[in-house]
């Protein structure tokens, strides 16, 4: 699925990175820097058979550090939001709308992938940065499943400019301008771009990519959306 084997991330109160103070962005740093090795390798395996049109969804890379990636540098100084969970994800271009669950940190250090049975749903880690807030917020989502196709499958065909819309609890929704839609082989994942810590909101959102392995059972790469925050509006 997608949850890399990093290191654990450092669980520090929200470490999140949105509109949290310095400190605390210190400290997501440590946090991410053991959440990349988490989301690269492990996949979920949901399939009985070797070759899946079903698995995993999210592998991410591996280990993720503070520093800000280069495709973070549109990201709007300044614009951020306050913590609030997210609720829904809506990415017009390729027809997702889908509700998500909060993923954790496994008894491996690995970070949990969302249900394998749902083909709907996305996940968000749950300790880092909410959708808005200052910092790399962390989206993964399966590729597909043993029952086929599932909420990433399109994600790849994403274009720079595109928008993702993400409804928050506190009823706002924020836009996130994609910058950039990259592949990195899990082999050699990037993960001071991706999890680094940024000064404004960003957005990361991962799934499986590439040839699938069956001998290991996993997809050989990792697709990642890289998206800043543009606007948001309040219901």
């Amino acid at each position: 699925m997608t949850a890399q084997q990093s290191p654990q991330p450092k669980t520090n109160p929200p470490r999140t990175p949105a509109s949290r103070p310095v400190g605390r962005g210190l400290l997501w740093s440590a946090a991410t820097f053991l959440l990349g090795s988490l989301l690269v390798y492990n996949s979920v395996d949901t399939s009985a058979d070797p070759k899946p049109q079903s698995h995993h969804a999210v592998a991410a890379s591996a280990t993720p550090r503070a520093n800000g990636s280069p495709s973070a540098a549109a990201a709007a100084p300044g614009l951020a939001l306050p913590r609030s969970a997210p609720k829904r994800l809506r990415i017009p271009s390729i027809a997702v709308d889908a509700p998500f669950a909060p993923l954790g940190l496994g008894p491996t250090g690995q970070l949990e992938a969302p249900p394998p049975n749902d083909n709907n749903l996305v996940g968000w880690f749950k300790d880092g940065a909410t959708p808005g807030e200052r910092g790399s917020s962390i989206i993964a989502g399966h590729v597909d499943t043993k029952t086929g196709p599932a909420v990433f499958m399109q994600l790849e065909s994403i274009k720079p400019g595109s928008t993702v819309n993400i409804t928050r609890e506190d009823g706002v929704t924020a836009t996130f301008k994609v910058d950039s839609v990259e592949t990195f082989s899990k082999a050699n994942f990037p993960n001071d771009r991706v999890y680094g810590d940024v000064q404004d909101a960003s957005l990361r959102i991962i799934t499986c990519g590439g040839a699938y392995d069956r001998k290991v059972r996993d997809y050989v790469d990792n697709i990642v959306v890289f998206a800043h925050l543009a606007s948001y509006t309040r219901a």
